[in-house]
């Protein structure tokens, strides 16, 4: 996964990046290429077991609610699979874990996500709405003039009546927005196949006392290491005059 340059998104990120008073929302939205190349094809090979990567893997549910067209008429139809049984081929399910990979490289590693940890979303709307209504209840008014400006980025860069729309929904143990103070989080991704690109929107709201405890955190930790050095600059410093007297 190549992640693109895109001079829109880093407008709009820069709006999504703000503090609400009691909170602070930290979002991006970014655009990777599916062409693999050197490691990425390596780790394709292992993950989608040596020439199987149309092999289907079972999605778990949306979380934004209702039925998508597919397992809707799974359910109507009397499939035995039931409705609830959305899936993908493991070359989809790389592509999503690459792009987590690459999207919160070093912190942390998605190699051992599973496709439960993953659903297809019912549609466009569903989404658009879910995304709309988290950030209007996070930014307010604030959010009336970006929002057709994120949206028109978003379709320009992918091509949203194109795309599949999927979402990560880990349990707390996966999720690196599982941490202490995190009020809420979404993770989508638009996958047009036709262009070989996802489009990958992350936010999350974080409590304000927890975002402040942990900048004073990183202050502590940047002066306990100033004087540490300056105590071994010291010691060092300290031993050269007894050294020159023994000699």
């Amino acid at each position: 996964m190549k992640l693109l340059e895109n001079s829109h998104f880093e407008a709009v990120n820069s709006q999504l990046c703000v503090e609400t008073g009691d909170s602070h929302i930290i979002g991006r939205i970014e655009s990777y290429s599916c062409k693999m190349a050197g490691d990425d094809k390596h780790m394709f090979k292992q993950f989608c077991q040596e020439g199987q990567p149309h092999v289907l893997e079972a999605l778990s549910p949306p979380q934004t609610g209702g039925l998508s067209p597919s397992r809707l008429g799974k359910s109507v139809g009397g499939d035995e699979e039931g409705p609830l049984s959305d899936k993908c081929s493991r070359k989809t399910l790389f592509y999503l874990i690459a792009t987590l990979n690459e999207s919160f490289r070093p912190d942390y590693d998605f190699s051992a996500a599973r496709s439960h940890e993953f659903s297809r979303e019912p549609s466009l709307n569903w989404v658009v709405n879910a995304v709309n209504s988290s950030l209007v209840s996070a930014l307010g008014e604030d959010f009336s003039p970006l929002k057709p400006d994120l949206w028109d980025a978003v379709d320009e860069e992918i091509c949203l009546s194109e795309c599949d729309i999927y979402s990560y929904n880990p349990d707390l143990d996966s999720d690196p927005f599982g941490e202490d103070g995190n009020l809420w989080s979404f993770n989508y991704f638009f996958y047009n196949k036709k262009l070989k690109r996802i489009v990958f929107f992350t936010c999350r709201s974080i409590s304000g006392y927890t975002y402040k405890r942990a900048d004073v955190g990183s202050e502590l930790d940047m002066d306990l290491e100033e004087e540490m050095e300056d105590d071994e600059a010291g010691h060092v410093g300290g031993d050269w005059p007894s050294m020159m007297c023994s000699y």
